[in-house]
């Protein structure tokens, strides 16, 4: 069986400051096979995606799963959802919780990646889906929380929506790998959900989105096509025209005597 080298938690340390990793949030195993054929360095899965098929079509990848804020609630539960999610197949886990489950995450030898600037789970604080550190203020508490996430022993943080002059200036003064979500090309890493890659996003797309195909139109084209081929069909049963005779199983005539007649003694119809 061939064997495929995947990137560890120090190897992604070692490349910062060297070059930009590639990351992308897919959610389907379609997606994480593009992701493997692509090289893209990083994926962020739900945790339902792991699993020895996930693995077995994208061997390579550093599988990031989100443990997402709300569905546990004490350290305990993250706990177990890490372990899981690792088990199945994930490098490390992304974590919003508090330091403290960071830091019990941690304690067990769990690579955690948190989150700045914007967090949507938490996005009330900051005023909605808006940037973040666009004053002094607001760029110095994302300093400040940076450096508590990394004193939790966070190994990386997402940082998103920010202003790309201070998240490259975070980035340069933390041993944190830091990926950027519409906070520019000064930290280590770029990530993108792979629906706004693709154009599938019937929805509002966001600033730092690029758009690279047009998928919802040719999702569009094939629900069109799969009306019509329902369609077709709903016809051909009501008039006859299917099945044909080439869509039955045959059967010899001297067997097919042999049945109706015994059919014939058996219910006294022919």
């Amino acid at each position: 069986m061939k064997k495929h080298k995947r990137a560890t938690v120090a190897d992604l340390l070692a490349e910062k400051g060297k070059r930009q990793l590639t990351m992308l949030r897919v959610t389907s195993l379609e997606e994480a096979e593009a992701a493997e054929k692509a090289g893209i360095d990083i994926v962020s899965v739900p945790p339902s995606l792991l699993g020895p098929v996930f693995r077995e079509i994208a061997p390579t990848p550093f599988a990031i799963p989100g443990l997402e804020y709300g569905d546990h609630v004490s350290a305990e539960d993250y706990l177990r959802a890490a372990f899981a999610a690792l088990k199945a197949g994930g490098d490390a886990v992304y974590c919003a919780a508090s330091l403290q489950t960071i830091r019990r995450l941690r304690d067990e030898g769990i690579p955690v990646c948190g989150h700045l600037g914007l967090i949507p789970s938490k996005a009330t604080w900051t005023g909605g889906f808006r940037a973040v550190g666009k004053t002094a203020a607001s760029a110095a508490e994302i300093w400040r929380q940076t450096k508590a996430l990394e004193e939790a022993g966070a190994f990386a943080a997402e940082i998103e929506v920010v202003p790309g002059d201070v998240a490259a200036a975070i980035s340069s003064n933390t041993s944190m790998l830091m990926i950027s979500m519409g906070a520019g090309s000064g930290c280590d890493a770029q990530y993108l959900f792979a629906d706004d890659v693709l154009g599938a996003n019937r929805d509002h797309y966001p600033r730092h989105a690029k758009v690279y195909r047009n998928f919802a139109a040719e999702h569009d084209r094939l629900q069109r096509e799969r009306i019509a081929a329902f369609t077709e069909f709903a016809e051909d049963v009501r008039t006859g025209a299917y099945p044909e005779k080439r869509h039955c199983v045959g059967i010899d005539e001297a067997e097919l005597k042999i049945f109706l007649d015994r059919l014939t003694n058996e219910t006294g119809k022919r």
